[in-house]
């Protein structure tokens, strides 16, 4: 079968346009420690030990702040979306939990169809004073830089009011610095 010369300019196109996807494409991230069914079967309710666990799965994402019996794997795999933002593709987490003595009890496993979503709110936090103008923005920083920490400059003999400083300066004292 012969091809024609619009025929093959159409299937080069088409080839170099297909192999074209692949530049704009992002690899896969691998988040965390993915515990798998496999490891988890391997523990045995009321023998293995917080040792063992660690030991079979490695340590922990993190530990539960209010229940330190609860140890929480997390595993995420990201990819890059529109705007360089990373999208979560799958999400693992898994508890697992020990007695007082720190013999493995049980598990639990969660993925992202069990999670809450919870949006952000767009409001802005009001600041007192009102809202800076251009020109106070642009130059409101300047001489604020102080590399020793201090708020407050009493080298003149008064107390002068530096950016994060805060005081009465008509007084004479200087002011507490956050």
């Amino acid at each position: 079968m012969r091809l024609t010369k619009l025929s093959q300019s159409l299937l080069l196109c088409a080839l170099t346009g297909l192999s074209g996807c692949a530049i704009f494409s992002d690899a896969p991230h691998y988040r965390g420690i993915a515990v798998t069914n496999d490891e988890l079967k391997q523990l045995t309710p009321g023998v293995s030990q917080q040792a063992d666990v660690q030991a079979l799965i490695g340590p922990p994402t993190f530990v539960e702040q209010y229940d330190p019996n609860n140890w929480v794997y997390v595993s995420q795999i990201t990819k890059m979306r529109i705007g360089q933002t990373e999208g979560v593709k799958k999400q693992s987490v898994v508890v697992v939990t020990f007695n007082g003595n720190g013999t493995y009890e049980s598990y639990v496993r969660k993925d992202l169809k069990d999670g809450i979503r919870v949006d952000m709110d767009g409001k802005q936090t009001p600041v007192p004073g009102g809202s800076a103008g251009f020109l106070q923005q642009l130059i409101g920083g300047v001489g604020s830089y102080n590399p020793l920490g201090t708020a407050s400059d009493t080298s003149a003999g008064g107390a002068a009011s530096l950016g994060g400083s805060s005081g009465n300066i008509g007084s004479g004292s200087s002011g507490s610095s956050f």
